[in-house]
């Protein structure tokens, strides 16, 4: 008598090492068109602050008294503030203080959040309530107020404050990566890599890390955007660049006093980062779409 199988057999006797997040082929990156306007309005601004030396008309701190508050003009497309300075000069200098700012306190927030994470996670039980415990505590402050907090404790100044805005990220990633790790740890692949004898280190390496990529890079490039706004929040309060450094948020603080005499020298920097932060946030939005088409067909997309 032959009996009939009413099930298929697997094909493999383990599962696979690891499955790293891939772009949705059916939703390519190249075909969203908030993406590429996003990252081509990015790519002009990062080549217009790398090559500013050459592209701005005058020096971004040179002084001329005879040209205040000069009005919009062919000599100062921008105009002049208070000290006669060119504003197109200081916006483009501007961005290499901003930009580098928030790419290193994003930095400064992902590498400990991340590795804190991932060890709260993993190892649970102890590790976990220490780490989350200290982790609760930094986010019973908002975040500008703990950046805040420790830029009057240091001091004011432009690594103070990146320092501060960093530390202050990096309660959000351990939870971010945490909540990811104890999904990741309970999964198949996972458990028969630690049934086999891998090392909990390897596991974290090889299984784990790699999975999480996908999330991790959506809320780094969306964190950049917020990086950039706290840091430009500590420059308009004075506590970060100090004078006279050309700054977004200081240049903001300096004409708000001649929003009615001179408006063109807050509107500048002020649309400038207004448009950053945009296309930042647009181009995480559709970095999550490709990573992620779960969260897309949840949307509705």
């Amino acid at each position: 008598m032959t009996v009939r199988r009413s099930f298929p057999l697997p094909t493999r006797r383990f599962p696979p090492r690891w499955i790293v997040p891939s772009v949705d082929r059916r939703y390519p990156f190249t075909r969203d068109r908030r993406a590429l306007i996003s990252l081509g309005f990015l790519t002009l601004v990062v080549l217009g602050t790398v090559f500013a030396s050459w592209l701005s008309p005058y020096s971004p701190i040179a002084v001329d008294p005879a040209h205040q508050f000069a009005p919009p003009s062919l000599a100062h497309p921008f105009g002049t503030d208070l000290f006669g300075r060119d504003v197109l000069s200081r916006v483009l200098h501007a961005g290499r203080v901003s930009l580098t700012t928030g790419v290193a306190a994003v930095l400064i927030a992902c590498i400990p959040g991340t590795v804190l994470g991932l060890l709260a996670g993993y190892f649970a039980h102890t590790v976990d309530a220490v780490i989350m415990r200290f982790t609760d505590m930094m986010l019973s402050f908002p975040g500008i107020l703990l950046a805040l907090s420790i830029v009057a404790m240091l001091g004011p100044g432009l690594s103070n404050a990146i320092l501060a805005v960093g530390i202050s990220g990096i309660p959000s990633y351990t939870r971010l990566v945490r909540g990811n790790v104890l999904v990741l740890r309970r999964v198949l692949f996972v458990r028969a890599a630690r049934a086999v004898g891998a090392s909990d280190w390897r596991v974290i390496r090889r299984h784990i890390l790699p999975n999480i990529l996908g999330s991790l890079v959506v809320f780094v490039t969306v964190d950049v955007a917020w990086a950039i706004l706290n840091a430009s929040s500590l420059s308009f309060l004075g506590l970060g660049v100090q004078q006279p450094t050309p700054e977004w948020g200081a240049m903001l603080s300096e004409g708000r006093g001649y929003l009615y005499q001179a408006p063109w020298t807050t509107l500048a920097p002020g649309l400038v980062l207004m448009l950053i932060l945009l296309s930042i946030n647009m181009l995480g939005d559709s970095l999550r779409d490709a990573l992620d088409p779960r969260t897309r067909s949840r949307q509705g997309g």
